[in-house]
Formats: C-alpha cells, sequence, structure tokens
C-alpha cells in the first residue's frame, strides 16, 4: 500500500469502528506513489487499498458498513458498480457516491469506508 499522500491517517480506530480514509488507485512505486493507468485499473486498485488498511487491522470488506464512492465521471458509474460487484461478492455496504471535479494526483476514483470492528 502506498503511503497517504497528505497529513492524515489511512485508518482510525474509534471505539468499535474503524473508520478508513479515502483510498484512490496508487501503488508505492520507488520515487513515490504510481497511480494506475485508467479507470478500470485506478478502481480495482482502490478497492485492493481499502482492503489493505482493513486487513492492516485484522478486518475484511465483510466488515464494512458504510462506503462513500467519488468519481470524477458520473458515466463511469456503471463500470465502476461492476468491479465493486467482484470485490464485494453479495456483500452490499450502505453506500453514497459523489461526483467531483478533481482527486488527489488527478486519481479518477476514490474510496473511503466504515467497518465495525468489534472483536
Amino acid at each position: 500500500m502506498a503511503a497517504p499522500v497528505g497529513p492524515y491517517s489511512p485508518a482510525v480506530l474509534a471505539g468499535p469502528w474503524l473508520v478508513c480514509s479515502g483510498q484512490v488507485g496508487i501503488t508505492q512505486g520507488p520515487d513515490g506513489p504510481v497511480l494506475a493507468d485508467g479507470f478500470e485499473a485506478q478502481a480495482r486498485q482502490a478497492i485492493a487499498n481499502v482492503a489493505d488498511v482493513l486487513g492492516g487491522h485484522g478486518l475484511s470488506w465483510q466488515h464494512v458498513v458504510k462506503t462513500t464512492v467519488f468519481l470524477t465521471d458520473v458515466d463511469q458509474f456503471a463500470t465502476f458498480n461492476g468491479i465493486y460487484m467482484d470485490a464485494l461478492g453479495s456483500h452490499r455496504p450502505a453506500r453514497s457516491l459523489v461526483v467531483v471535479a478533481a482527486l488527489p494526483l488527478g486519481a479518477e476514483v476514490e474510496v473511503e469506508a466504515w467497518a465495525y470492528a468489534d472483536r
């Protein structure tokens, strides 16, 4: 997983909740973050990055109860839905979608998540 690109934590545990910061489709390259090429690759990597954050706390997508998805192009909504369903299987957290003018690093998609971490 790539290091944060700003002054924030990838996730914060607040009582039984793990609040995951938005993840874009980047990996950590030798010279810093590398953005995946194209919307589909970015969407898959953003979802994988959320899974990595969750996994770092002993959780998985099955613990996620809410996501917020940010897209720079609403016409990519159906494409994102297919990738999201592939990753989450039958699990369906509550979700909001926000269309934005721009995202950090020129990303086209960002995904944040709230997970219930009561063990």
